[in-house]
């Protein structure tokens, strides 16, 4: 039986790679590195940084695929979703099927923790239920950028004894009504903070976060949200991508 191992790898320092994911790293015979085009070769550097600090005395290769992007524009973004993660079920099939062989283990370095904000879980789940390859899997978790972020500014995510959401900045722009004192906001592409209404509430944005590119910003919206937004788009024109996430907190 085909072996899978879906490894979270941390928000990007490899430093925040757990020792139970060094394990797993050192059981794997082939990794699966998903291409997503020249702007973020970064992350795919990354991934093999990872694999030779902390693999020992292992055989091992790499098998790159161009990722699937999702369609954008006027599109319903729940079936441009879809339709992205049936594109990557495709592949994910034929990398299983063509590269691994039986008694060989295959693994998937996950940015984060593979149960948030990743598709991963759920197209490997689909392939099962198709039928199309037989594999077992194991997930091991990765230290998130919502840690990452509390951490790199010193703050705790809940208030004593309340409640934490995390959420997406696009439903956030669509104007969610949250009762959580912390709001956590990912996958934030049109700087949805502005439509806070009270401007006292303070936030703590981090970008690129655990990396040399690290940018960290916090305050109350009234003072640091333009700030943050110039940050947003320089970084974007310098490197092609961005990677950021905040915690809005009520005053």
């Amino acid at each position: 039986m085909k072996k899978l191992l879906v490894i979270g790898i941390g928000a990007g320092n490899p430093d925040y790679i757990t020792m139970q994911a060094v394990k797993a790293l050192n059981r794997v015979d082939v990794f699966f590195l998903m291409d997503k085009g020249q702007s973020k070769g970064k992350l795919i550097d990354l991934r093999r940084e990872i694999c030779e600090r902390y693999i020992t005395d292992r055989d091992y290769r790499f098998v790159e695929a161009h990722s699937p992007e999702r369609e954008r524009g006027d599109v319903d973004y729940t079936t441009s979703v879809d339709d992205l993660n049936l594109a990557k079920q495709r592949t994910f099939e034929r990398l299983i099927n063509e590269e691994l062989s039986d008694d060989q283990c295959g693994g998937f370095l996950v940015w984060g923790d593979p149960a948030l904000y990743d598709s991963t879980l759920r197209i490997l789940q689909a392939i099962l239920v198709s039928g199309a390859c037989a594999f077992e899997f194991e997930v091991i978790p990765g230290i998130t950028s919502v840690q990452a972020l509390a951490a790199q500014h010193k703050v705790a995510l809940n208030q004593i004894g309340r409640a934490v959401e995390i959420t997406t900045g696009r439903r956030l722009a669509a104007g969610q009504v949250s009762d959580a004192d912390s709001l956590v906001v990912m996958l934030d592409a049109q700087d949805a903070y502005h439509q806070v209404a009270d401007r006292d509430t303070e936030i703590f944005w981090g970008a690129y976060l655990g990396t040399p590119d690290e940018i960290l910003i916090s305050g109350k919206l009234k003072d640091v949200a333009d700030e943050i937004e110039r940050a947003r788009k320089a970084a974007r024109l310098a490197n092609g991508w961005i990677m950021d996430t905040y915690l809005l907190r009520r005053p």
